[in-house]
């Protein structure tokens, strides 16, 4: 590669609405060398990380890229902001925490980032349905997507010639079909509550509005009205499931699908390292869950997995473009992208991994939507109602479960339900 040099730019004009003043320097300049800090959540992505930052250091003279994948990088990015020891970029995911920290106006607007034209629209549109209420700007690159839905043994499907479900009678139909094989359809390993979460958001992208938490914040539906059917469905899975899915963990569950035990899993791709630990040669390939009965009701759930956000008190931010913009180069891309089989949110040819074969339709196309507990704050634990939800064999089940969402919801978001009245006051023909 070809050295480049950009000039250092002067201080960043935006100030942070959470602190009047003191805020720490980013970006710092030693012998007319820029240094960058970027800190990034994923520790499963270190050593990609290590090598785009030697990558980049080796050709490029005037900007040092210094990147950190602390553990638990959450909580220590938390701990940084709150003592104003601010990094220049950071690299997480599309998901509650990004709306908070962009709530604090923690993040810098970047519309004028020219590789912003590169990215595909429907990953910047997530970003913008995570906005607490409707700003102006652009405050984070997608970089990098996962997909979820149906993962499943291709050698299998071939063996018995079954065929990919388009819709969620042909899916139960196909259940059917295995059990009458003497295979387990499904396995699940529910002991570990947040894996109730993924056939969720996997139905959930088909059965309800994208913008459905913003819609409710805004008094203008429940969640009882838009997630009945996604719950019911959920349960129906377990007629299709291993005896006592809920005593058995995430491990349990991809250990038995790698072993064969299972024709089908319904987790996202970041399972698969996992499943080929245990079996290396296992042939894997994924659908989208049909949970709707109309084909063309049915799109892939794929969320931001990883997008960078360059800080507000960025005091460099040509030389944090420039570090965006390499990042955004092709090969840069491929990279992270074979190395843990993601999904890339720039356009452009990039060769994925073969598990996603059946889902490349609908990344190509852009037929997708986000997790939707993306939106959910943690401390309501959606995951454990969830799970709470299927163990209760009750005639009232379903309606307890659809009360307590909504009752629990407005208790964890009073803060934002209150923002967005304001906002909706303000603007009365906001749509």
């Amino acid at each position: 590669m070809k050295k480049r040099t950009v000039k250092a730019a002067g201080a960043g004009a935006l100030a942070l609405v959470i602190s009047a003043a003191g805020l720490a320097g980013c970006g710092s300049q030693d012998d007319g060398v820029v240094t960058i800090e970027m800190v990034q959540y994923k520790p499963e992505a270190v050593d990609v990380f290590e090598e785009l930052e030697q990558r980049f250091n080796e050709t490029h003279d005037d900007i040092r890229l210094v990147i950190e994948s602390p553990n638990d990088a959450m909580t220590i990015l938390k701990t940084r902001f709150i003592r104003e020891d601010y990094p220049d970029i950071v690299a997480i995911g599309g998901d509650i925490n990004y709306s908070n920290f962009l709530d604090a106006n923690l993040f810098m607007d970047i519309s004028d980032f020219d590789g912003l034209a590169d990215i595909k629209q429907a990953y910047l549109d997530m970003d913008k349905e995570l906005e607490y209420v409707p700003m102006d700007g652009v405050y984070a690159v997608p970089y990098m997507a996962n997909a979820a839905g149906v993962l499943y043994n291709r050698e299998m499907f071939e063996q018995y010639g079954w065929n990919i479900p388009t819709t969620w009678d042909e899916f139960i139909a196909l259940c059917e079909e295995i059990q009458a094989e003497g295979v387990q359809p499904l396995y699940f390993g529910y002991r570990d509550v947040w894996t109730c979460l993924a056939p969720w958001n996997a139905m959930a992208v088909d059965l309800a509005p994208s913008d459905v938490c913003y819609q409710v914040n805004a008094g203008e539906t429940t969640f009882a009205e838009n997630y009945r059917e996604v719950a019911d469905k959920q349960k129906q899975l377990l007629d299709y499931a291993q005896n006592d899915p809920f005593a058995f963990s995430y491990n349990d569950a991809c250990t038995a699908f790698a072993r064969g035990e299972s024709a089908m899993y319904v987790i996202g791709s970041y399972a698969v390292p996992q499943i080929r630990s245990v079996n290396p040669d296992i042939d894997i390939d994924s659908f989208v869950f049909p949970a709707s009965n109309d084909p063309e009701e049915n799109i892939l759930n794929s969320g931001n997995d990883l997008q960078l956000s360059v800080m507000a008190n960025c005091e460099n931010k040509e030389a944090a473009y420039e570090v965006l913009r390499f990042l955004l180069e092709d090969e840069n891309v491929q990279y992270y992208v074979d190395d843990q089989s993601a999904v890339p949110c720039k356009k452009g040819e990039f060769e994925l991994a073969s598990m996603l074969d059946s889902m490349k339709p609908y990344i190509e196309e852009g037929r997708l939507a986000d997790y939707q507990d993306h939106h959910y704050p943690a401390e309501m634990s959606v995951d454990a109602m969830i799970q709470t939800y299927l163990l209760d064999d009750s005639e009232t089940a379903l309606d307890d479960f659809m009360e307590r969402f909504d009752t629990e919801w407005v208790r964890y978001n009073r803060d934002v339900i209150r923002k967005v009245e304001e906002y909706t006051q303000q603007h009365p023909d906001s749509e």
